[in-house]
């Protein structure tokens, strides 16, 4: 149901309010339990709320998936909705695993908000899936194969992506997806906004990267400094 709270919701995360980020967004990150942002949210929001491309050294436990998450929720809450096998946001992973894990964060980041989230892999069957994205999907988490066999079947339209997220991308280079993805950076808008993060940075990584973006911030993200927990006695939200 609607949580009500006596004091203003960025009064518990104030450090994530001043990040820019409004307040349905605030009230799933106070209700995770989360209280200060991890280095690289405190880089990462402001750069992506102002549009920038981002390359960024990040592994896993860093906080990179909220860091992403978050400000590309906010910028599509300020944009038309998506119509019809259109997808407006695209976070590419490597396995699927990570991309329930991310399509998790996006549901519980936005569970506040009126954005349609997805995700589709491969090893299950196509036609659920073909038959959700039918409406037009906010955020699509996918795996690159799977994203490809969606596209092909047209099932989906990537004319209309205004973020890119590639998350760990050395990985999806090691697996093979190169040539896919540059299959699938073909179909995007020339004018989208790009957020690339790998743990490494191989040659191949840094080719990549200097094609798909743009005068990119450059951050460093440090995997032993997490958020920090706030205990959930702390909120009071009814």
């Amino acid at each position: 149901g609607v949580q009500t709270c006596a004091l203003p919701i960025s009064s518990f995360v104030p450090e994530f309010a001043a990040l820019g980020l409004s307040e349905p967004l605030l009230r799933a990150v106070a209700s995770r339990g989360y209280s200060v942002p991890s280095p690289i949210q405190r880089e990462c929001i402001p750069a992506v709320l102002n549009g920038r491309d981002v390359l960024a050294a990040a592994q896993t436990g860093t906080g990179k998936t909220a860091g992403f998450t978050l400000p590309t929720l906010e910028r599509l809450l300020h944009g038309e909705r998506a119509r019809s096998t259109a997808v407006r946001a695209l976070v590419l992973t490597p396995t699927r695993e990570l991309a329930a894990q991310v399509a998790d964060s996006v549901r519980a980041y936005g569970r506040h908000v009126d954005l349609r989230s997805d995700v589709v892999f491969g090893g299950v069957s196509a036609n659920p899936q073909i038959d959700r994205l039918r409406g037009g999907t906010d955020v699509l988490v996918a795996t690159p194969g799977r994203l490809m066999d969606l596209h092909q079947q047209r099932a989906l339209r990537l004319d209309r992506v205004e973020i890119l997220v590639l998350d760990e991308a050395d990985r999806m280079l090691d697996m093979g997806f190169l040539r896919d993805i540059r299959r699938i950076l073909a179909l995007l808008p020339n004018g989208r906004q790009t957020l690339l993060f790998s743990a490494t940075f191989s040659p191949e990584i840094r080719r990549l990267a200097s094609g798909m973006l743009h005068q990119p911030v450059h951050l460093q993200a440090n995997p032993d400094r997490k958020s920090t927990r706030l205990n959930s006695s702390h909120l009071v939200i009814s």
